[in-house]
């Protein structure tokens, strides 16, 4: 059962996005947890000792507040990250994807289009509490389309040890979506993106009249948003956001990759990250429509930040001169999307690299391939807030041929649609970039963006010495046989199937406390 809030009780004298009404009850070690009410911005930390006579939890100053987690993530061949998801009664595999907003996966009944291929773990449809309600989801540029359509469905999902009840999801009954045809056994996709941009939460709340749409929209996203945004919005999390690590594993495994919720990692502090604002899209630009109770806001729709320059091998390269489709075509924006398995850029642009990096590259050509000597490094960087971000050389390259480990070719970049409304940015940044940094995403404010505007951290992890690392993955292919490794790391499904879960239910009050047994 969902419960519908009224904005005038959302919104308090500081109009902050934390009025929302939520409770927080955590489940650890079968006990049920409660607490104290905090505003997000309080500076007391609290903790949880348990009460032997109720059950229920007294609040004592000193410790920590606020809910966060993580858990390891899978890798397959470096062209896809996965992240284990438990929904309902079974833990799945699922796409990690910062470039959409929805969650879904395969039900029981596809069987066309690439489920036919699919071995991957599949929901039981009788298992959800469905709404009859049809979604429809697309995905990639004009070159690489595919879509998902299936019927939205409610049930309990749990990512990193953090549970949120009754979260909506598509169950999906046709998809032409190739991820599902890898050996990675991946079900589906975890979309990490904003509300705005979620066909789940749209189908889910439409109701007729442009205003009231979006009133009703904006509503809905703490009942029927994506995971990350209903957790970030409910103030349970010690902060909204979530960070991404990725490992490598082709060319030479190195890394780990664990997806962060509700903080940075442990080893990271913040004032080593290059924080910029998302780039926020007007009506115009096909961005949401200001609601009643905040007609001066725009808002954000992708995970998408400006750029101030790209460069190879230290010079900065012009900018593209492709105009774009009904909007400015002289801002130069990124998407940062981890559902995109290499880097995309304007097609100038990228072929003008292309032959600046290999003598034999055909841009004309039916199957175009940029050639060139493995051991030769180059490096592609982004300056982003002012500071530059390189492309690690080993992730630069791949292998071209097998037991060949001289030719390589640079096949992780390649040519995108030009900007349009809707899709502003010139540049995808994709798997290649994230094995580069670790990179913290922060939702800020959903409903008053301008209180608290969402921004992206980068912190690059390129070592100093990358080149003679690539050197070094050469030999290492060179006495195996000729060939780099290319490896499957599979998402730890059953690992964090049995980690403790910290449970968010919607419905009355939050108090916001970190669930400590001693």
């Amino acid at each position: 059962m969902f419960k519908g809030f009224t904005y005038a009780a959302r919104i308090s004298a500081f109009v902050i996005q934390y009025s929302w009404i939520l409770e927080l009850v955590a489940l650890v070690g079968g006990q049920c947890l409660f607490g104290n009410s905090l505003t997000q911005s309080s500076s007391v930390n609290v903790a949880n000792v348990t009460n032997e006579r109720s059950g229920r939890i007294q609040i004592r100053r000193g410790a920590s507040r606020g809910i966060s987690g993580s858990v390891g993530l899978g890798n397959f061949v470096d062209l896809m990250y996965t992240v284990p998801i438990h929904l309902g009664q079974k833990t799945f595999a699922l796409q990690l994807d910062t470039g959409s907003s929805d969650l879904w996966v395969l039900s029981n009944d596809c069987q066309k289009n690439s489920c036919e291929r699919a071995n991957a773990t599949r929901y039981t449809s009788s298992s959800s509490v469905s709404t009859g309600i049809d979604v429809d989801m697309h995905y990639g540029d004009s070159s690489t389309s595919a879509y998902a359509f299936g019927t939205v469905a409610f049930d309990t999902a749990t990512v990193a040890g953090v549970t949120m009840v009754d979260q909506a999801f598509a169950l999906i009954d046709d998809t032409t979506n190739h991820i599902l045809e890898s050996s990675a056994d991946v079900s589906g996709i975890l979309g990490l993106s904003f509300p705005t941009a979620s066909r789940i939460q749209e189908e889910v709340s439409a109701k007729t009249g442009a205003l009231v749409q979006t009133d009703n929209f904006l509503e809905a996203t703490s009942t029927s948003g994506p995971l990350l945004s209903r957790l970030a919005a409910s103030g349970a999390l010690q902060h909204p956001m979530f960070t991404i690590e990725s490992q490598r594993t082709a060319i030479d495994i190195s890394g780990r990759g664990v997806l962060t919720v509700g903080k940075l990692p442990e080893e990271i502090d913040n004032s080593t990250l290059t924080w910029v604002p998302v780039r926020l899209y007007t009506p115009e630009e096909g961005g949401l429509i200001a609601p009643s109770f905040a007609p001066g806001e725009i808002y954000p729709y992708r995970w998408e930040i400006d750029i101030d320059g790209v460069f190879l091998d230290g010079k900065k390269l012009l900018d593209s001169t492709i105009s774009a489709e009904g909007v400015d075509s002289h801002r130069v924006s990124a998407l940062i999307d981890t559902g995109n398995s290499v880097l995309r850029g304007p097609e100038d642009v990228v072929t003008n690299i292309l032959r600046s990096v290999s003598s034999t590259y055909d841009s004309t050509a039916e199957y175009p391939v940029a050639g060139l000597p493995c051991h030769v490094p180059h490096s592609l960087a982004f300056q982003i807030g002012g500071k530059m971000f390189p492309i690690d050389p080993r992730d630069f390259v791949s292998q071209l041929n097998p037991d060949n480990a001289v030719a390589c070719q640079a096949d992780n970049l390649v040519p995108t649609d030009p900007p349009s409304i809707g899709a502003l940015f010139r540049w995808s940044l994709g798997t290649p970039f994230f094995r580069s940094n670790i990179v913290a995403f922060h939702f800020g404010n959903l409903t008053h963006p301008s209180m608290d505007p969402p921004r992206i951290g980068f912190l690059s992890t390129v070592p100093d010495n990358a080149d003679e690392l690539l050197q070094g993955a050469i030999r290492k292919a060179q006495l195996n046989g000729g060939n780099f490794p290319n490896a499957v790391e599979p998402a730890p499904t059953a690992s964090s199937a049995l980690k403790p879960q910290t449970t968010v239910f919607t419905g009355t009050e939050y108090f916001e406390a970190q669930a400590i047994i001693w």
